[in-house]
């Protein structure tokens, strides 16, 4: 699937068949979902241009590499995307967050604002999409837009688990988004979750259910 990367990876394997288990806890399921999220960012930035500097080694100067080019921005969308944030800053602490606030129609399925909030400097970042779960694309898709529509150009969507379709709808409205996720389910059901998924992240995250 043309930008679209899929991690393969027995670690992340591992840490997914964990998030499934319905027995796994609140507390377990954040750690993981923060785990998970690590992994995913170190495969998105591996293209991060770098420069080199000087430094002094207690040993004699050398140049060596540092991270060059734009900021970062991490957007997550509310709620579940908050919980890969942890996860994500502490690869990049300086990363300023948004949060693009949307929820579901249960009859329609397509996605609602309802908040929406972004560093003033948005348009000049590179920003990371939090969705974990790509399940109908819907509300991805509506974030992508709401970014591109306050001058954002770069733009990558990370997601734990996404079902085909809504890998198809994200990239067929936005065939310059690049994603990355750590594992394509089989489909959707008839109430847009994915199979055989791991249930509602926001309920598992915050033990609302």
């Amino acid at each position: 699937m043309k930008n679209v990367v899929i991690l393969d990876h027995p670690l992340v394997s591992h840490k997914i068949t964990l998030l499934r288990d319905k027995n796994t806890n609140s507390k377990q399921f954040r750690e993981l979902v923060e785990e998970i999220s690590m992994l995913i960012t170190y495969e998105s930035l591996r293209n991060l241009p770098t420069e080199e500097i000087e430094v002094e080694t207690p040993i004699c100067k050398t140049r060596s590499k540092v991270i060059a080019g734009k900021d970062i921005a991490i957007v997550p969308i509310l709620r579940a995307g908050l919980g890969m944030t942890s996860g994500i800053l502490a690869l990049l602490p300086t990363a300023k967050v948004g949060h693009i606030g949307l929820y579901r129609d249960h009859e329609t399925l397509e996605p609602h604002e309802y908040y929406c909030k972004l560093p003033e400097d948005i348009a000049e970042r590179d920003v990371i999409l939090l969705d974990p779960m790509l399940a109908t694309g819907g509300s991805a898709s509506a974030a992508v837009n709401f970014l591109k529509q306050r001058g954002v150009q770069h733009i990558k969507l990370m997601s734990i688990l996404a079902a085909p379709e809504g890998i198809e709808r994200v990239t067929r409205e936005h065939p310059d988004l690049l994603v990355y996720v750590a594992c394509v389910d089989e489909k959707l059901n008839e109430h847009g979750y994915i199979v055989p998924g791991l249930g509602d992240a926001g309920d598992r995250l915050f033990g609302t259910k």
